[in-house]
C-alpha cells in the first residue's frame, strides 16, 4: 500500500510564495511520475506540474515561469515551489503518484488527500 502525505499549504497574499511537499511511503517503484494537480471550487481537477523519476518536467501553461517542481528520489518526495501567486491559484492541491513495477506492468495511480492553498488579493 502506498500513502502520500502532503504539507505546505496555507493562506498567502497575491505575489507571495508557498512550497508544497509530498512524501510517498510504502512500495515505491523506480518507474514513476510524481506530480501536483489542483481543483478549485466548481471546477474540474487540473494538472499543475509533473516530474518523472528521470527529472523530466511538465507544466500547465498557467503556471509556467512561476512554479517549479522538483523531487528527491532518495526521500520519495516531490516539491512544488510556487512564486508570484495569484488569486486564481486558489485551490486544493493534490499530490499524485503514477508508477509501474516494470515497463510491461500496468500503471498504478495514487492520490494524496489534498492541501488547501488560498491566495488573497
Amino acid at each position: 500500500q502506498v500513502q502520500l502525505v502532503e504539507s505546505g499549504g496555507g493562506l498567502v497574499q497575491a505575489g507571495g510564495s508557498l512550497r508544497l511537499s509530498c512524501t510517498a511511503s510504502g512500495s515505491i517503484f523506480s518507474i514513476s511520475v510524481m506530480g501536483w494537480y489542483r481543483q478549485a471550487p466548481g471546477k474540474q481537477r487540473e494538472l499543475v506540474a509533473t516530474i518523472t523519476s528521470a527529472a523530466v518536467t511538465n507544466y500547465a501553461d498557467s503556471v509556467k515561469g512561476r512554479f517549479t517542481i522538483s523531487r528527491d528520489n532518495a526521500k520519495n518526495t516531490v516539491y512544488l515551489q510556487m512564486n508570484s501567486l495569484k488569486p486564481e491559484d486558489t485551490a486544493v492541491y493534490y499530490c499524485n503518484l503514477n508508477q509501474r513495477r516494470s515497463l510491461f506492468s500496468p500503471t498504478l495511480v495514487y492520490w494524496g488527500q489534498g492541501t488547501q492553498v488560498t491566495v488573497s488579493s
